[in-house]
């Protein structure tokens, strides 16, 4: 009986996202999830052999993940801005 584990495709594309998404070396997110360095090398490399428009034109993990914050920021301040106008037409209309 052979000792080799089966992945099922679910497994590899999840393992794969993460790989792609966090921006991490392969090196460094084998160990956690238990899978052998070269095995999900050889599936990020296949993934990214089948998707070669990918990485081209998408902004990286670390660009999204600062737009994401600084989207975040700007609605806060949005929002400061309208409190902030309210209030000061509230004081500018007890003052009269």
């Amino acid at each position: 009986m052979s000792d080799r584990r089966k992945f099922t495709a679910a497994f590899k594309a999840d393992e794969v996202e993460l790989v792609i998404t966090s921006g991490r070396p392969v090196a460094q997110v084998a160990p956690e999830i238990g899978v052998n360095e070269d095995t999900l090398g050889n599936w990020v490399r296949t993934w990214r052999e089948e998707h070669p428009e990918a990485g081209a034109a998408d902004p990286g993990p670390v660009e999204w993940a600062k737009h994401q914050a600084l989207q975040a920021e700007n609605a806060e301040l949005k929002r400061e801005i309208k409190f902030l106008g309210k209030v000061s037409a509230f004081f500018a209309a007890k003052q009269r």
